[in-house]
């Protein structure tokens, strides 16, 4: 066993920036159905946050002529451990150097996965003051619970689309410290499927499938977290009256143990809504669940629900096999 000191450096998902060739209905569908309070508006740019993400934005919705990802945006421990990952990052190709940071908070350092996704890591941040309007007497949450939409109450996860699974699983276990939670192999040759990686606590903060397409840098869903699977039902009929699209759930996982709902967004990106935070690890030396391929049907995929549909393999952002599968 090796006895090399683990890598603790990144400490959580900050923001995740998404692309929409329809930004007003997207800030609409987020604000109005799932209840994000938009806290800034610049150039092309909305930036949003949940009643309890303890910054001022954990979404950043950009007008681009594509849906996708424009990047991801992970916290990091401290100012010293900014600094190693960067010191670590600019020692390969993957570095793209220092920035001065965006709306909320300070410098970032700038990086690409091995499959081109867009990311940055920052320490220095600016935590929600929620104006007098939106206060609660609950003095551990950052605002009052809105009163528009079911409302999600903080950003949970991201999933990309990946076609270096290997190399993309060793690269964010051996250079950012990220553990990783579960896998899918195949049944003969062990080959990696997709991974499921976190960096606190939760079952996973990022998981990794393979593009179908051959692409790269594709962009898979967002997940905001609910408190109770019943809001996953009372959001569904809010959806089905507005027009938007659901594509599977609510169910339950396997891999995860996670509650979900898959819906698409006006501008074409995936969205993922939990019922509950799935399982907890807090083990500082933590295993790595393995599921063979042909455990996944109706197990490690969904535990509870209906299959989920062949799009759910193959459909990411920026579309290239199919169309949009959002409503008109």
């Amino acid at each position: 066993m090796s006895e090399q000191e683990p890598v603790r450096d990144v400490a959580q998902l900050g923001h995740v920036e998404m692309l929409s060739p329809r930004p007003a209905d997207t800030v609409w569908f987020f604000t109005e159905i799932l209840g994000l309070q938009e806290v800034r508006k610049e150039g092309q740019s909305s930036y949003l946050r949940a009643y309890e993400d303890p910054y001022e934005y954990t979404l950043k919705v950009t007008e681009s002529a594509q849906p996708g990802l424009g990047h991801a945006s992970w916290r990091v421990a401290s100012e010293a451990a900014l600094q190693r990952r960067a010191d670590v990052l600019s020692q390969s190709s993957l570095g793209r150097g220092w920035n001065d940071g965006d709306y909320g908070h300070g410098p970032g350092f700038a990086f690409a996965t091995p499959d081109g996704h867009n990311m940055e890591l920052f320490w220095d941040v600016q935590y929600f003051e929620a104006p007098a309007e939106t206060r609660t007497a609950l003095l551990n949450r950052p605002q009052r619970r809105p009163n528009r939409g079911v409302p999600v109450r903080r950003i949970d996860h991201l999933n990309l689309f990946t076609s270096h699974i290997d190399e993309d699983t060793e690269f964010y276990c051996r250079d950012l410290g990220f553990k990783l939670r579960e896998v899918i192999v195949g049944d003969e040759d062990n080959s990696l499927k997709a991974s499921w990686l976190a960096v606190t606590a939760l079952s996973h903060d990022l998981a990794i499938m393979p593009d179908a397409a051959g692409a790269s840098g594709r962009f898979h869903h967002i997940a905001y977290w609910y408190g109770a699977p019943q809001h996953l039902y009372d959001v569904a009929d809010l959806m089905r009256d507005a027009g938007v699209v659901i594509e599977a759930g609510p169910g339950k996982h396997g891999i995860s143990q996670a509650m979900y709902m898959y819906v698409y967004e006006p501008g074409g990106n995936r969205v993922e809504l939990f019922g509950d935070a799935g399982y907890l690890d807090f083990d500082p030396q933590p295993r790595t669940i393995t599921w063979k391929w042909s455990e996944v049907p109706g197990r490690g995929d969904v535990w509870v629900g209906a299959a989920l549909p062949d799009v759910f393999w193959t459909y990411a952002t920026p579309a290239i096999e199919a169309p949009s599968p959002v409503a008109v």
